[in-house]
């Protein structure tokens, strides 16, 4: 193996392998009233500046799989085309949809999930974490395919100092996914609540509810305590109760009822905004995942970016902590047959615009 290589290996991962304190993702699901499903969520690190990218991969490209040793892993070649949000480096695609309506998303799972051990022998078949959705997104339309793909290949871990990771996968039809792998098995569940943040595992999420069965919408209704009269100070005390704190359950359980209470909105694009709203819920302040006396990272939150995938029109919003505009990409403008692959910085100014109020006499 080539020096130079692990060298960049090592590098590129870096700046995601450190404490799970730093790890957050928050999904959520929406459907409009005229049958589109969007699904939304957040990407945090507070760390460093993840440098994230959007990346255009046509039908054709091929690509290779880093593994320890350097890119000497599964060789692929996209079937389909595809546009995808990476982190750190172009190949590591964290969220994307592809022209078939697939959608593929990476959440961090640190301390639960266990990959095989990468074995030289079996390089031909192994797919690192980073690199999975980059695969699928190329070589899948239904998330049936997904699940046949994924018992072929052997997913292997880079750095056993970075997190691993656990996916969610949605199809043109609606159905969703979550991948995780324990003890080297890949697992499905079905994922009709649509929601998804990190560790504990899925199963343990979806269980964790029940502990919040109290919780409904609207306002609590008055008590009598004795002689003493109680009620509510304003809206939303049916809410009492509900976590705040940052850690994955609890942004589980508030995207879980944000989601289900959110009225539904009657196309998909007012569906988009609506899911960034819910979103900003879930904004994470740089400096609340530092020690006291530790200097945090000097980027403007731990919330990169948050993005929301159209499925029925095939786009992908997004938008960043340097920049608060939505912006899009259609797949139905891009002619995947013929486009060249690109790799670009979803920010090419990093810093928020701020545009005046005309004022007239």
């Amino acid at each position: 193996m080539k020096t130079n290589i692990k060298t960049a290996i090592l590098m590129a991962i870096a700046g995601i392998a450190c404490t799970a304190e730093s790890h957050a993702c928050t999904g959520i699901t929406l459907k409009s009233q005229d049958g589109a499903t969007v699904l939304a969520r957040t990407i945090e690190w507070g760390g460093s500046d993840l440098n994230s990218q959007y990346v255009i991969v046509p039908r054709g490209y091929e690509s290779q799989s880093l593994t320890p040793e350097g890119k000497n892993g599964m060789k692929f070649t996209a079937q389909w085309g595809y546009v995808g949000l990476a982190v750190e480096q172009k190949e590591f695609i964290a969220e994307g949809i592809n022209e078939a309506g697939l959608s593929a998303g990476l959440f961090y799972f640190p301390n639960y999930g266990e990959y095989v051990p990468y074995d030289p022998a079996q390089k031909e078949k192994s797919i690192n974490d980073l690199q999975l959705a980059s695969w699928i997104l190329g070589k899948c339309a239904t998330v049936d395919e997904v699940k046949e793909a994924v018992g072929n290949a052997r997913i292997i871990q880079l750095d056993p100092r970075a997190s691993t990771v656990h996916w969610r996968f949605a199809d043109a039809t609606g159905r969703q996914i979550v991948l995780e792998i324990i003890g080297g098995e890949a697992k499905f569940h079905e994922n009709k609540l649509g929601v998804l943040t990190n560790s504990p595992g899925f199963e343990w999420q979806l269980t964790n509810l029940n502990n919040y069965v109290n919780l409904f919408p609207g306002s609590a209704p008055g008590q009598q305590l004795g002689e003493t009269k109680l009620a509510s100070f304003g809206a939303g005390s049916g809410f009492l109760g509900m976590p705040g704190d940052i850690t994955p359950p609890s942004r589980f359980v508030r995207a879980a009822f944000y989601q289900a209470t959110a009225p539904q909105q009657a196309t998909a694009l007012e569906t988009v905004l609506q899911c960034f709203q819910i979103l900003n819920n879930f904004d994470i302040p740089v400096g609340i995942e530092f020690a006291a006396g530790k200097i945090p990272a000097h980027i403007p939150s731990a919330t990169q970016w948050t993005s929301a995938t159209d499925i029925a029109h095939r786009r992908i919003y997004f938008r960043t902590m340097y920049d608060s505009t939505i912006r899009s990409i259609d797949l139905r403008e891009i002619d995947f047959g013929k486009v060249s692959y690109r790799a670009e910085p979803l920010d090419t100014v990093k810093q928020q615009p701020i545009v005046p109020v005309p004022i007239t006499e």
